[in-house]
């Protein structure tokens, strides 16, 4: 099974098991990694914000339009910036490395 590190807030590496086929937002809820994800991926927030280490950065597929709008919005966007919603799992991405942002902006909460 692929395996994928999250970078927590602190620094610290996670390694996890990352199922073909999962977004890394559902693989970061799957392992309690600290990720909101207000919307459940329905691409209407930014809270799933990580930022995805450079070397992995150019495999991924580009972002839509779509999650171009909502991560101008995420808290501390950065140049490998994306949505853990929309990065899909796959054996090509076995050992991604994304960082938890230090904060995010929930635009959805009342």
């Amino acid at each position: 099974m692929p395996k994928m590190i999250f970078i927590d807030r602190d620094g610290a590496r996670r390694e996890v098991d990352a199922p073909v086929g999962l977004s890394v937002l559902e693989i970061a809820h799957k392992h309690g990694v600290d990720i909101e994800g207000a919307c459940e991926g329905s691409l209407a927030c930014s809270t799933c914000h990580v930022i995805v280490d450079a070397e992995w950065f150019e495999k991924l597929g580009d972002p839509t339009e779509d999650e171009e709008d909502m991560l101008d919005l995420a808290f501390g966007l950065e140049k490998t910036s994306r949505l853990g919603c929309q990065i899909v799992m796959s054996d090509e991405l076995d050992g991604l490395v994304v960082k938890v942002p230090a904060g995010s902006r929930n635009m959805l909460a009342g």
